[in-house]
């Protein structure tokens, strides 16, 4: 008679699928002791990304949805979608909406062509490479504020500064001396943030270059394909991935940024950006629920850039395991 219910092992019966001591995923298993206690160290860190991160932004969230002044803070009421309705219609805060596109599509599309001409020079080799590429990286490496400081005084000054120093030496006394940031305030802006940005979109396109099969260039090449050809057809499609990464996570940045618009023309000129605008609410204004607002709206579209940017990442690591 053979035995369906239960099975009997040194004097003990054990019903077939009952979890038993010491099986995986039962309750209190050394196993999902062990899972715990690589979780654990963790925890304080997530607890303190959403206390830093998480808390503000629900806080800002519910300011966003009352008029409040902090000139008048006892008269403050909810309002609902009124101030994202305002930010959406008020006819200053829709041109920092558009001057932070403008802003962000031209320093994005210069800084990668700029970026992928430096990385092909990169990628060749040449004596004293090394150097070069630290010497390029250096742009990046500073800090936004002083970056800016160094164009507004350094460069574009009307007294003083580089550019009209280059022009006085070259046209002499009769040359003109523009005052660069007045004449041109936007297109100064973006000068800057393309020469910091630059190194950053080099470094992906040139490790986009690097990680090219070199047969398959070399094979091109000996079927007679040009330098251009080889470009066109071979390296401009391996680079699309690099190229779609780089331009996202500089937008990312670009639409946030504060530190040129407020250090080199102080949101004048009809160069103030969201987040100068959402600065200029809140602490020139003291409108809480108006920044607020526009501040959610930033975040809001900081996060739908940020999700194409993380499935490019996703893609580009998929491509590398399937290699």
């Amino acid at each position: 008679m053979t035995a369906t219910a239960s099975t009997t092992t040194a004097g003990h019966t054990r019903v077939p699928g009952a979890r038993t001591a010491g099986t995986p995923g039962a309750p209190g298993t050394p196993g999902r002791l062990r899972a715990w206690a690589t979780r654990a160290p963790l925890l304080p860190a997530l607890i303190f990304m959403i206390a830093v991160t998480q808390l503000p932004f629900v806080a800002t969230l519910v300011i966003s949805f009352f008029d409040w002044n902090a000139l008048y803070p006892d008269a403050r009421s909810f309002t609902g979608f009124a101030n994202y309705s305002e930010v959406l219609t008020d006819p200053d805060l829709r041109k920092s909406v558009l001057t932070t596109i403008l802003l962000t599509a031209s320093v994005v599309l210069a800084s990668l062509v700029a970026g992928l001409a430096l990385a092909l020079l990169l990628n060749r080799r040449f004596k004293g490479r090394g150097l070069v590429r630290t010497l390029l990286i250096a742009p990046f490496l500073l800090v936004p504020v002083a970056a800016a400081l160094l164009w507004k005084h350094v460069l574009y000054n009307p007294e003083y500064g580089l550019f009209n120093g280059l022009l006085h030496w070259v046209g002499g006394d009769s040359a003109a001396q523009p005052d660069w940031v007045s004449n041109t305030p936007l297109l100064a802006i973006e000068a800057s943030l393309v020469w910091q940005w630059t190194p950053f979109m080099m470094l992906i396109l040139l490790a986009g270059l690097q990680s090219r099969d070199p047969e398959l260039i070399e094979a091109a090449r000996m079927d007679g394909a040009s330098n251009w050809q080889v470009f066109r057809h071979l390296t401009l499609p391996h680079l699309r991935r690099y190229l779609e990464l780089g331009a996202l996570l500089g937008s990312i940045y670009i639409v946030q940024n504060f530190d040129a618009v407020f250090t080199i023309t102080s949101g004048g000129l009809g160069t103030a950006n969201l987040p100068y605008t959402v600065y200029q609410s809140f602490y020139q204004a003291h409108e809480n629920g108006l920044a607020s607002a526009a501040g959610v709206l930033v975040v809001i579209g900081s996060i739908i850039i940020a999700t194409f940017a993380l499935r490019v990442v996703s893609s580009l690591f998929r491509e590398e395991v399937s290699r």
